[in-house]
């Protein structure tokens, strides 16, 4: 048995394990289970590679992500791993010299989707050969409350019993209590032990603002935030419906923006197309469904976003994770409305499961609504919800500029008056759009024609205009007080209103914020600012290489190297093989198969 520290070393290229990696990694070659919930960028695929190595036979890694299993596999092979995957995609012929390489033994991890490993077929031919582990990737879709569920992911439970020697580990970069909960439930692991890192992501700046003409909202952050040293930066933009997706697509396409759809209805030649380059090139803005982005270890993603509000903080930060893996400064950007709440409370309505599951996505929706809203730290507010207390962070658009607040007490009451009034003069309900209306003084013919311009609340809220209104109503929905019915969206009452008309309680809203919140520590970077100016002139000569070799080898280029090897190689400027080994990343593979082609950059730069 090869020790954890020297196939760290030999093959990884580290010094030393991160946080938990670690007792992960000991109490997994110990023969151990472990339930693993670490965000991403954190170090979770070390914690089952380096075991598959030091434990004699092969592992399995269970991963949904057939579209990403080549790279994954292809970078593996680049460390000297004896890789493989199994999947859809392959024919018969690939399939068949994987299943012998693993019979004969030659194999040290194989990737596997978790419908083929359902298959009788698969799980006979496994028990033929010495599995060493089995890994769960992305082990929350076995959660049937959670935002990703995968229904194959049921039947994983029972690879207890047909391989009850055999460790497990569960990995997962977000899971809420409930979650957490289940996940170790469904798939067996209750004599497992559970790790649980710091889920702060430090370098992450969040940035929510009210949706105002979104298209130019979202063109104004990319020409901003999406740019690092005058180039287009690597983004992604989420958005809810595959309509919204190509649109929006086309809007950043025709303003300059090196943009490209992806969602589930796009032929699926043009899907791995646009995976190919996003992984491969920089600059490319993917604008997506969440069908996009689980497993992307793309670790120079500067900007995350969502045109739309997201179903719920557990997706909303698996999306936002996604950005600024390399630990420079990233940006998570969001832009929500009104129109937002009211979609996602119809889409709940009118959605399938029992009453059971959606109250568990309301309890999503208001949790969302609440990161929104609040006037503190963005940052405490999210990772509150995975039961982590911080201090305010002084790195999200409420720190950097706290937003004012206002006793809003009053206009709330003049709006659920308003409500009160049309239900008991008129027996009617109506959205948020008439409403304030009603209470501006409108004079439209609607108004006019519904008489509703002879209630006693019509033109007393002349005070605030239309968008201080909106926040109103957004403020008073994520509070409670009022909630949304139905297809149009109307608004009532809730029991929360009661106390609020009565003045028995005072209400303190947020103004909403007006123009960019910006500051040096926010802006994205491509490299560390511990660069001198020498040090990026050589790390560009060195990327430009990288860039070549990807290319040739059709890989993502920080699969060859990551920036932050090419960092410590710009600075430190190793003359031989044995220096290029105390490169953090650089393991004896790579010195095999590019040493002497970085030494030769590094020297031809040295002597220009």
């Amino acid at each position: 048995m090869t020790d954890q520290f020297e196939v760290l070393r030999t093959v990884f290229g580290y010094d030393s394990f991160r946080g938990d990696q670690e007792q992960i990694v000991s109490h997994v070659v110990g023969g151990g289970d472990a339930v693993v919930l670490m965000p991403t960028g954190g170090g979770k695929s070390l914690c089952y590679q380096v075991p598959a190595l030091v434990r004699d036979g092969c592992a399995i890694v269970v991963s949904p992500l057939i579209a990403l299993m080549a790279d994954q596999v292809g970078a593996l092979r680049q460390l000297g791993v004896r890789a493989a995957f199994l999947n859809s995609t392959q024919t018969p012929e690939e399939r068949s010299d994987v299943e012998d390489r693993f019979l004969r033994g030659d194999l040290d991890l194989i990737y596997i989707a978790p419908e083929r490993l359902s298959q009788q077929y698969t799980r006979n031919l496994l028990s033929r050969g010495t599995l060493s582990l089995i890994a769960i990737d992305e082990a929350h879709c076995v959660s049937q409350w959670g935002h990703d569920f995968r229904p194959d992911y049921l039947a994983l439970g029972d690879l207890a019993d047909l391989w009850p020697d055999v460790p497990r580990i569960a990995l997962t970069a977000t899971a809420t209590r409930r979650t957490h909960e289940e996940l170790t439930q469904r798939l067996q692991l209750g004599n497992a032990r559970h790790f649980v890192a710091n889920f702060d992501r430090p370098n992450i700046t969040y940035r929510i603002e009210p949706k105002n003409q979104v298209n130019k909202q979202l063109l104004d952050f990319i020409r901003t935030d999406g740019v690092v040293d005058g180039e287009a930066a690597t983004g992604i933009v989420y958005a809810l419906s595959r309509k919204s997706v190509e649109k929006i697509a086309a809007f950043l396409a025709a303003n300059g923006v090196n943009a490209l759809p992806y969602h589930a209805g796009l032929d699926r030649s043009v899907r791995e197309r646009t995976l190919h380059r996003f992984l491969r090139e920089d600059g490319i803005v993917v604008v997506a469904t969440i069908a996009f982005g689980m497993g992307i270890d793309k670790p120079d993603v500067r900007f995350v976003a969502h045109v739309d509000l997201p179903k719920s903080v557990e997706g909303y930060y698996q999306e936002t994770g996604r950005a600024g893996r390399d630990g420079l400064p990233s940006v998570a950007w969001m832009a929500y409305g009104l129109a937002d709440v009211m979609q996602q409370r119809r889409l709940i309505d009118q959605g399938d499961g029992d009453a059971a599951h959606r109250r568990v996505q309301s309890q999503h929706l208001d949790a969302m609504l609440a990161l929104c809203e609040t006037p503190d730290c963005r940052r405490v507010r999210l990772l509150r919800y995975f039961d982590q207390e911080i201090a305010p962070c002084g790195n999200c658009d409420t720190c950097l500029s706290p937003p004012k607040t206002w006793d809003g007490t009053i206009p709330a009451q003049k709006l659920l008056s308003t409500i009160v009034r049309l239900q008991r003069e008129h027996n009617q309900s109506y959205g948020a759009g008439h409403l304030i209306d009603i209470l501006r003084g409108a004079e439209n013919q609607r108004i006019r024609q519904q008489r509703h311009d002879q209630l006693s609340t019509y033109g007393i809220g002349t005070d605030l205009d239309d968008g201080a209104w909106r926040s109103v109503v957004r403020q008073l929905v994520a509070s409670g007080i009022i909630t949304p019915h139905g297809d149009y969206g109307v608004l009532r009452l809730t029991d929360e209103a009661g106390p609020v008309l009565r003045s028995e309680r005072s209400l303190t809203l947020r103004e909403d914020a007006r123009g960019p919140v910006r500051s040096r520590r926010s802006a994205p970077a491509s490299v560390s600012a511990d660069l001198t100016d020498d040090d990026r002139n050589l790390f560009e000569s060195l990327r430009r290489w990288r860039t070549s070799v990807a290319k040739a080898a059709e890989l993502p280029a920080y699969t060859v190297l990551t920036n932050k090897s090419l960092e410590a190689l710009a600075q430190v400027r190793p003359t031989s093989s044995e220096q290029l080994l105390s490169i953090s990343g650089i393991g004896d593979a790579k010195v095999d198969r590019y040493g002497a082609s970085i030494l030769e950059v590094i020297g031809d730069f040295e002597s220009a």
